[in-house]
């Protein structure tokens, strides 16, 4: 494994690592606090309802697999070096927008979903902060896969 995948696995491990701690969130919130000892509860709110908490937490370690997959990728099929350096940073971009998609999802009464006004409620800067970067991934990351499927099927010829 080379450095380029390498940090590729620390920046998965990033994603996840806010993933996990999205899940005290969802704790926090499904229960009204935190419990100190068995059946004494220390009470308090946090924003965000309990599925934003949930999609903060399921949502994020599916982006750090994804990152941790793709690392997996780029080693195993040992694609052409600008390739490879290409989808290295498409598949860490998408990791860490999508982490500030649902973070910004959280404190977004529209659950950044648009920029303006929506069924859910109205915009604010966290949802534009969350919606940008998500966005623009959606789009890296369509391309990303279509890269891998030309290598994958269609441009053995390479390598």
């Amino acid at each position: 494994m080379d450095q380029r995948q390498r940090r590729m696995v620390g920046h998965g491990a990033v994603v996840t690592l806010i993933a996990l701690l999205a899940g005290f969130g969802l704790l926090i919130r499904l229960i009204g606090g935190v419990e100190l000892f068995p059946g004494y509860i220390v009470e308090f709110q946090i924003t965000g309802d309990s599925a934003a908490w949930a999609r903060a937490h399921s949502g994020g370690l599916l982006n750090g697999l994804l990152v941790f997959a793709g690392a997996l990728l780029l080693y195993a099929m040992r694609l052409p070096e600008r390739t490879a350096f290409h989808l290295s940073w498409m598949f860490v971009g998408t990791g860490y927008a999508n982490t500030i998609f649902y973070w910004g999802g959280l404190l977004a009464p529209t659950r950044a979903l648009t920029f303006g006004d929506n069924r859910f409620g109205e915009t604010n800067l966290a949802g534009a902060i969350g919606l940008v970067p998500a966005f623009v991934f959606a789009f890296v990351a369509i391309a990303a896969m279509v890269i891998l499927i030309w290598h994958a099927f269609g441009n053995a010829s390479e390598h």
